[in-house]
Formats: C-alpha cells, structure tokens, sequence
C-alpha cells in the first residue's frame, strides 16, 4: 500500500492480527512502514541490490522519528550507490545499524532480563533523539556531549541519568562485537548532583494528611499508606490484595515487586488496617488502588500538582519518595535501631554488609512492627493535633 507516511499516520495504525501491514512511502523511495500482528512498528528499506531484493532495517517507531528514518535511508541508498555495501553470496546484507536500531534490541535482550525499571532505562534512552538515525560505529564523543547539553538545559538530572543508561548501552555493544571501543568511557556526569536531604516537618506531614483526606480513594488513601508504611511508591501503588493478610496484619511484597528483588514483609499498623477497610474492593480485582480494576493507579505527576495546590503556602518543595527518608529520620529521633530501619525499609545503607549481610537471616519481625507501629502513632499524633488546631480557629472565628 502506497501513501505519503505521517507521524499522525503512524501513531493512529492499529495492527492486523491476521496479517503484516506494509505501507510505502511517497516521499523517500524504498521506505516501507511495516506493522506486525503484535503492533511493532517498524521501519525499512527495499532495494534491489546486484539483482536480488533485499530488506534493511532501519530503525523502529516510535524510537525513530519518520524524518530520521526518511534520513537514514537516504544515507543507505548513497552508501549501496558508492559501492560501502559488500554482497556477500549467500548472506542476507544488513546495513550498519544505528542507534535507533540498537536500543530496542539492547532493552529486549539486556534491561527487561536484568531490570525491573527498564521502561524507565527505555524513555531515557529515547531522549538522544539526534543520535537514533546515526550508525552506532560511527557516533563520536562529541555527538553524545551535544545531545547531552540539550537534555541538560531542561533537565539536569535526567540527563546525567540518560548518559549513565548510554554509557551501559555502549559497553553493551562492545561486548557484543557491535563496536570496538565505548566513545564516552570515563565520561563523568554533565553536573554534581547534591543528595537529597528534604525531611518533611511535623506541621507538613500534617497537613499533607489532610489534603490527602481530602483527594480520598485512590490516590488520598495510597498517599497515606505510603506515609505509614515508608515503602516505595510503586510497590504501594501496585499492592494486591491477595498480598495482604488482614488477620495476620501482614503485607508481603513478592521478589518480583521489590525494586531490590527480595521478598520484604510490612507489618499492618492499626492506622494502615484503617486505612485499608475503608478501601473499596473492585469485583474481580486484585489491585488495592485502581480506578479501572484492570490496572494500578498511574498518573502521580498529576497528583503531586493538586497536592502542592492544597498544601499550605510557603510549603517548601518535596517529592513522594521524600516521605521515606521522613519516616526514616523521624524513626531514629523515636529511638528505633538504624537495622530496624533498614530492614523495614527494605534497603541496605551499609550498617550491616560483607559477610555479616550474608549471614545476618533474621527479618527483625518484632522490632519492625514495634517500630512502625511507633511511627504510625506519631504520625496519628500529628494528625490530631492539627485537627485540634483546626477546631480552635474555627471555634475562634465564629465567636
């Protein structure tokens, strides 16, 4: 099928599950969107090549924008023109592949086996946008340090992140004989990250509990079981109800939840079973926090804006994972044990390592839930504090 190819037209093809979809490009000779039964969206050159038709790859969407794929073709057919092609009999050619090529291939075969962040590693590595449609023998230090200043001008961060992910993708390919040499071994991060130190105050956990009462089920109640408990934001998000054992008063994270891989039990609070009976229970579902009951709750970016919009002005910039090291820094005024800490908070700060960490098996199961059901009352504390200070302005200002 023959048309003028759009990225609008791209992103609105649904795929057949009956057939492979081909459509041609008016616009760059050879180019052909291809669209699998499984929805991959690929792209590709046909050419002719000493009178047998071949296939390239040449990058796949939406890794690889269409004007760079229209690019990258015209570079292949310049390269098969000058001759850079050799036909060898016998074996199919395959152009050199590009960056847009590699990342796919380097998250199927290498992130989704050996990270359970891989989306994360993906959409990172989608930023080096200018990169996709050039080989990967021939990116040079220099085209890597300009596309990294342009991620850095919006986001410092991410682009130190983004270039750690490319630096892995580059080692990757050694390895695996795409490359002889990584062009940014030893290259250090665009800025110096400070670590994080915000630890929400008393008067602000406060009131982000009452905010989060008021924005109710999901989002209100996931908020405060994620300031109860110091878990993760995504283990809480996407908690089963078939991990809980009300009677028990336990949750157990699975192995393959855990951001560390290993299988971590939360005690259940008084404040957290509160919290979790008066969730509603979708029919058929075994998510704790959905609107759907086919999925988690996503979408938190949202969430944190009408957060900041309700809490008090003034409040100093946080983000959710703040609520962890809050838990944790609390905990140590309240007394509880760093190895209690650690052990609740499912992550290791070096206290207990080496071979001791080998042998050290005990789960602390009643220090842990001595200790969160600490935090817990003092987070209740506060509440009712606030509720009482609220109480007496009102009672103030109506007399």
């Amino acid at each position: 099928m023959k048309r003028k190819l759009t990225t609008k037209f791209i992103e609105g093809q649904k795929p057949d599950p009956s057939k492979r979809l081909d459509f041609r490009d008016e616009l760059m000779p050879g180019l052909v969107l291809r669209i699998s039964t499984s929805g991959t969206k690929t792209f590709c050159l046909h050419k002719r090549i000493n009178g047998k038709m071949r296939r390239l790859t040449v990058g796949r969407f939406p890794i690889m924008s269409l004007a760079d794929a229209r690019e990258r073709v015209r570079q292949v057919l310049y390269e098969i023109e000058t001759g850079r092609f050799e036909d060898r009999t016998g074996i199919e050619i395959e152009a050199k592949r590009t960056l847009g090529d590699v990342i796919p291939d380097y998250i199927e075969k290498h992130a989704k086996v050996h990270n359970r962040d891989w989306k994360r590693k993906e959409a990172l590595l989608a930023k080096f946008t200018t990169l996709h449609g050039k080989r990967i023998d021939e990116i040079k230090r220099a085209d890597i340090v300009k596309a990294c200043d342009v991620i850095h001008k919006s986001a410092p961060v991410s682009a130190n992140r983004a270039l750690a992910h490319l630096k892995h993708l580059m080692g990757w390919c050694v390895e695996r004989g795409m490359i002889d040499a990584s062009p940014i071994a030893g290259m250090k991060p665009l800025s110096k990250e400070k670590p994080r130190e915000r630890v929400l105050t008393d008067s602000e956990v406060g009131a982000l509990w009452a905010v989060c009462g008021d924005e109710g089920y999901p989002f209100g109640d996931c908020m405060k079981l994620l300031m109860l408990s110091g878990q993760r934001r995504a283990e809480v998000a996407e908690m089963r109800w078939s991990e809980i054992d009300l009677e028990k008063r336990l949750w157990t994270l699975p192995s393959s939840r855990a951001k560390n891989g290993r299988q971590h039990t939360v005690p259940i609070t008084d404040a957290m079973l509160e919290v979790l009976r008066k969730t509603p229970r979708f029919f058929n579902s075994d998510f704790v926090f959905t609107t759907t009951g086919k999925s988690p709750v996503s979408g938190f970016g949202r969430l944190k804006d009408r957060l900041d919009k309700a809490l008090p002005e003034g409040t100093e910039p946080w983000i959710i994972h703040d609520l962890r090291r809050t838990m944790s820094t609390n905990m140590a005024r309240l007394g509880v044990p760093q190895p209690v800490t650690e052990a609740l908070l499912n992550h290791k700060t070096g206290v207990v390592s080496g071979v001791a960490a080998i042998y050290n098996v005990y789960s602390y199961a009643d220090e842990k839930r001595e200790a969160l059901a600490t935090w817990s009352e003092h987070v209740m504390k506060l509440v009712r504090s606030r509720n009482a200070a609220t109480e007496a302005q009102i009672a103030k200002a109506s007399s």
